[in-house]
């Protein structure tokens, strides 16, 4: 029978309503396309992620980084392993027992001054007053103790300061630094001196305490004036020991280090002063002196000694010793300088300058004044800085920079002759007006229509500004530069009236062009150097510099300059039997005279004025310079054969050439006087060719 759908023993029927959820799988489902098509790729797993492009670029950022890191170092080990490799010896590093002598001679032998043999002996940190290591530090390596022997702080202190101010401003080089520079290097300037100078910087830290590196430097730095060391600067400069000086020569002497060729206080005690103010300042800022002491100090500056021998050679010793300091670098033996210096007429200049000023300086309000004598080659024969090297070591000659007045008009009339004119072209001599400013003439008259010759003669400054405004200013300075002027020169219209300051030294040598037939000179006073070993350490290129100016304007310029001692501004200069040339000059006020006048012989320039710049009683350039220049120049020609100035001959080359008048001719030199030529002779040597009278004149010694 049948059983019920509840029964147990019955039929089941399936019932879908209460059976667990069925699904179809993936790998259950058909593949799409029928069978025979393979399955899609299966997507990637959601744990591996795409590279980000930040990371990829920081990665390749990193490798070339480490590879330039690589070249950079492998670079820098080179470079090392190079300027290691070309070191001067420092095996034998030792403190000189003294400091070095220095002999200095004429030109024929004669001892003119001898330097380095005072009694500089070498002391040791502990017997120095505490102010005086301190002193240096402030000023020159504040970080001294903190470093060894390169400070990148500083190093990065200095460049700041330099970029700020667009120049150098500041130095890196540590105390260690410019020791290394002092005991093994030269001065020059290039980066493989700069990196050998870090190199012996960093083995001298090595070697040396901080104590022993600051004696050493103290007792072999340069301090201006030839002295070396601290003790003979102090014994120089202040008349005393290194162990007894006060704060206040402390901090001139600290400063001197900078640029002690500059800053000794003999020749500029203003700037050395300044100088000492910022080291005083900077020793308080650091807590090496008190505010107090710092008053102190600065209230009562150093008085600076008379100097033994007080000679006007000391002058052109000091200049040497700079010049040497400059050539040679640090100077650790004895040496032999032999000069272009003439041991007479350098007596005769002196004596010249003294008298003279001594006779009429008082009446005239002159206290000063200086001379500067070379031959056209450029040797210097004699120099005079000063009327009294006793009260004054500040060399005049050299440093002074003062107003040319119309002795700077020569390189306004040269600039016409090259531009195309000649000695008789015709100007105005008459009141002219440019941009407010009305220049006139001396006497305060004018002539009319001039010649250039007549107008140079007679120092016209209208006409010298109208040639100024027509070859422009900018001409006449590139002809100045050309000649040798090395001060910075205003293009104004001014310039025409030497309103630019000049030294001495740099106008004479340019004047020695029109000298020497238009070659370029620099003025020079060490003709050679010799060890104590007999070494030759220096001696002077003797090589021509090669023409500047052309022979035909070098004739035309000496033939309208010898009008001036002749009918011109110096018609009071004697000399007897020579043909000379020159120009005299005046600045505004009379605070300065020139006369600045040669021969084939030699080029001698006398400067007169007062330090302070105060107006002397109405003194011109032809009036007391030119007794001057007359009585030295006279000395100095005795017993010498007569030789004319390059120029045309008699009657000949100038006329032809540019038709000009006969008074253009050279003219014939006067009967002789004492030991001279014979007339025939000396036209014979006026007449005598350019390349002729180079040969003779130029290069060799002018007295025989």
């Amino acid at each position: 029978m049948a059983q019920g759908r509840g029964g147990s023993g019955g039929r089941r029927e399936p019932v879908f309503d209460a059976s667990p959820e069925v699904r179809v799988g993936a790998s259950d489902r058909a593949a799409p396309g029928g069978p025979g098509r393979p399955s899609p790729r299966k997507p990637k797993s959601k744990s591996r992620k795409k590279r980000s492009p930040r990371r990829s670029l920081i990665g390749r950022m990193t490798y070339w980084a480490a590879v330039a890191g690589l070249w950079i170092v492998i670079g820098g080990v080179g470079t090392i392993a190079y300027v290691g490799a070309h070191l001067p010896p420092i095996q034998s590093l030792e403190i000189p027992k003294r400091p070095p002598s220095i002999q200095i001679v004429d030109m024929d032998g004669r001892a003119l001054a001898r330097r380095g043999d005072m009694a500089g002996e070498v002391l040791a940190l502990k017997e120095l007053p505490p102010h005086v290591p301190k002193a240096f530090i402030a000023i020159e390596d504040r970080r001294f103790y903190h470093h060894y022997g390169v400070d990148p702080m500083g190093i990065a202190r200095a460049a700041a300061a330099n970029v700020m101010h667009r120049g150098v401003a500041q130095g890196g080089s540590t105390l260690t630094q410019q020791l290394a520079k002092n005991l093994f290097l030269t001065q020059e300037r290039t980066v493989t001196r700069k990196l050998q100078e870090v190199l012996l910087a960093l083995w001298l830290e090595r070697k040396f305490s901080k104590t022993q590196i600051l004696e050493l430097y103290l007792n072999r730095v340069y301090f201006g004036a030839g002295a070396y060391g601290i003790e003979q600067a102090a014994l120089r400069y202040f008349g005393k020991s290194a162990r007894q000086i006060n704060v206040a020569e402390a901090a001139m002497l600290a400063g001197l280090v900078k640029s002690p060729s500059r800053l000794a206080p003999t020749r500029n005690f203003n700037a050395a002063e300044k100088r000492a103010k910022i080291v005083l300042a900077a020793m308080s800022e650091l807590g090496f002196i008190s505010a107090a002491n710092e008053k102190v100090a600065l209230a009562k500056p150093p008085r600076i000694v008379a100097q033994a021998g007080n000679g006007a050679v000391n002058y052109v010793a000091d200049w040497i010793m700079d010049a040497l300091n400059d050539t040679l670098g640090h100077i650790d033996e004895d040496l032999i300088v032999e000069t272009s210096i003439d041991a007479t007429l350098q007596a005769s200049a002196e004596k010249a300058l003294a008298d003279e000023l001594a006779a009429k300086g008082p009446k005239a309000g002159v206290e000063q004044g200086a001379l500067v004598a070379m031959t056209p080659g450029g040797a210097v024969r004699a120099m005079v800085g000063g009327r009294n090297y006793a009260d004054s070591q500040f060399n005049r000659a050299v440093a002074a920079k003062r107003q040319p007045g119309s002795a700077f008009k020569p390189f306004v009339y040269l600039t016409a002759l090259e531009a195309g004119l000649t000695p008789d072209t015709v100007r105005i001599d008459a009141p002219v007006k440019i941009k407010g400013w009305s220049p006139e003439n001396y006497t305060h008259e004018y002539f009319g229509p001039v010649t250039l010759t007549k107008a140079l003669a007679l120092s016209l400054n209208t006409v010298a500004v109208r040639l100024t405004m027509e070859v422009t200013p900018m001409a006449v300075i590139r002809t100045a530069h050309r000649l040798g002027i090395s001060s910075k020169l205003e293009p104004n219209a001014s310039i025409a009236l030497g309103t630019s300051e000049v030294s001495p030294l740099e106008l004479v040598g340019a004047f020695a062009t029109f000298a020497n037939g238009g070659y370029a000179v620099i003025p020079h006073v060490i003709e050679r150097v010799t060890g104590a070993n007999g070494k030759r350490l220096y001696a002077r290129n003797r090589q021509p510099l090669g023409r500047i100016v052309e022979a035909r304007h070098i004739m035309m310029m000496n033939t309208m300059m010898q009008e001036t001692l002749t009918v011109g501004t110096a018609h009071k200069a004697a000399l007897p039997g020579w043909p000379a040339a020159g120009k005299t000059g005046t600045s505004q006020d009379f605070r300065d005279a020139w006369f600045v006048g040669y021969t084939a012989q030699l080029v001698t320039g006398v400067w007169l004025g007062n330090d302070d710049g105060t107006s002397m009683k109405k003194v011109t350039g032809g009036g007391l310079p030119v007794d001057i220049w007359s009585r030295f120049m006279r000395d100095g020609h005795q017993g010498v054969p007569v030789a004319a100035l390059p120029s045309a001959p008699s009657g000949g080359l100038f006329t032809n050439l540019f038709g000009g008048s006969q008074q253009s001719a050279a003219p014939t030199p006067p009967a002789p006087v004492g030991a001279r030529q014979p007339a025939a002779q000396q036209q014979a040597a006026g007449n005598a060719s350019l390349d002729g009278w180079m040969l003779n004149n130029l290069f060799g010694r002018s007295r025989n």
